[in-house]
C-alpha cells in the first residue's frame, strides 16, 4: 500500500468490481455513507484537489492507494459528476438514509388525518423532485417545466394514493392500515421516475457495444433501465415501511407507549433508519449501472442499423441510472 505509480488506477471506474454483487454493494455503501454529509468544505475542497491533480498527472507527495480512492469517493459523493459544481446538501446519496429515515418515519407515525398525509407526502415528493434533479443525467438537461410536472404528478398520485386506501383501511384491520404509506410512496415511484425521465423513453438513451462505441438511442432501452430503477427504488422503501409497522403495532400495546405516547415518532424514526442503512446501498445494487440487452430486442428501426454497421453484435449496454 505504498506510494502508487502514475496512471495505474482509473478513476472513472469504481473501486470494486461491478460484475459481481458484492463489488457493487460495496461500492453503494461508500457512495450512500452518512458519514459523507458531515465533512466540512476543506475537507471536500482538499478531494477535490487531489482527484484533479491525479487525473492531470500529478500526484500529491506520500499519497497512498487508500487515501487516493478515499479522495475519490469522498468527491463524488459532493460533486456531480458531469457538470462538477457542488450539488445540494440534501441532494446528495450521503444525504439519502438521514432524510429518508426522518420523512418515512414521520409519514409512517402520522397516517391517520387526512392534513398529515397531505403534509408528509408532500414533503417526500418535494424532498424527491430535489433528489432527482441533483442526480439528474449531464447530457439530457430535463427542463424546469418537466421537473414541474413530474412533481406535481407524482404528489397528487401519492396523496390520492394515500387518501383512497385510509377510506378502505378504515374498515380493516388497523396493521393494515399502517401499509397506506407505503402503497402511496410505491404509487408516487411508478409516476415520478418515468415522467422525471420522460425524455429517455420519448428520445431513446445511449447505447453502446462492449468496447463503448454508441450504436444509437433505444426507447426500449430505456424502458428497462427505468422499470429496474422504479423496481429498485421501491424495495429500496420496502424493508423501512414493511418491518416496522409489525413492530410498532405490538409496541403499542405495551404499557411503555402508553405512558410516552410522544415516544412512538422518534422509535418508528429509528427502526426506519435501521433498515434504510442496508437497504439503500443494497437495492442500488441489484442490478448492474451498466445494464445490458440483447439486440433483438431492439426496435427495428435500431436492429437493421446495428446489424448493418455492426454485424457481430449481439448485445448492447447502457447506462440505468439510479
Amino acid at each position: 500500500q505504498g506510494r502508487i505509480p502514475i496512471k495505474e488506477i482509473h478513476l472513472n471506474e469504481p473501486r470494486w468490481d461491478q460484475g459481481t454483487f458484492v463489488g457493487r454493494a460495496k461500492h453503494f455503501f461508500t457512495v450512500t455513507d452518512p458519514r459523507n454529509i458531515l465533512l466540512s468544505n476543506e475537507q471536500l475542497e482538499k478531494a477535490r484537489q487531489i482527484i484533479l491533480d491525479y487525473k492531470k498527472g500529478v500526484v500529491t507527495p506520500g499519497l497512498t492507494e487508500d487515501e487516493l480512492w478515499r479522495a475519490k469517493y469522498v468527491f463524488d459523493s459532493a460533486f456531480h459528476p458531469d457538470t462538477g459544481e457542488k450539488m445540494l446538501l440534501i441532494g446528495r446519496m450521503s444525504a439519502q438514509v438521514p432524510m429518508n429515515m426522518t420523512i418515512t418515519g414521520c409519514m409512517m407515525t402520522f397516517y391517520r388525518t387526512t392534513p398529515a398525509v397531505l403534509f408528509w407526502q408532500w414533503i417526500n415528493q418535494s424532498f424527491n423532485a430535489i433528489v432527482n434533479y441533483t442526480n439528474r443525467s449531464g447530457d439530457a438537461p430535463i427542463t424546469v417545466n418537466q421537473l414541474g410536472t413530474a412533481y406535481v404528478s407524482a404528489t397528487t398520485g401519492a396523496v390520492a394514493t394515500a387518501l383512497g386506501l385510509n377510506a378502505l383501511a378504515k374498515h380493516v384491520s388497523p396493521l393494515i392500515g399502517r401499509f397506506v404509506p407505503f402503497a402511496a410512496v410505491a404509487a408516487a415511484n411508478c409516476i415520478n421516475i418515468p415522467l422525471m425521465r420522460q425524455r429517455e423513453l420519448k428520445h431513446g438513451i445511449p447505447v453502446t457495444d462492449e468496447n463503448d462505441n454508441r450504436l444509437g438511442e433505444s426507447s426500449k432501452a430505456a424502458q428497462q433501465a427505468i422499470t429496474q430503477v422504479v423496481v429498485s427504488r421501491i424495495l429500496m422503501a420496502s424493508p423501512g415501511m414493511a418491518i416496522p409497522p409489525f413492530l410498532m403495532n405490538s409496541l403499542e400495546k405495551k404499557a411503555f407507549l402508553k405512558r410516552f405516547p410522544w415516544m412512538s415518532a422518534p422509535i418508528q424514526v429509528g427502526l426506519v433508519g435501521f433498515c434504510l442503512v442496508f437497504a439503500t446501498p443494497l437495492c442500488c445494487a441489484l442490478f448492474p449501472q451498466k445494464s445490458s440487452m440483447s439486440v433483438s430486442r431492439l426496435e427495428p428501426e435500431l436492429q437493421e442499423k446495428i446489424r448493418a454497421s455492426h454485424p457481430g453484435v449481439e448485445t448492447v449496454y447502457f447506462n440505468k441510472g439510479l
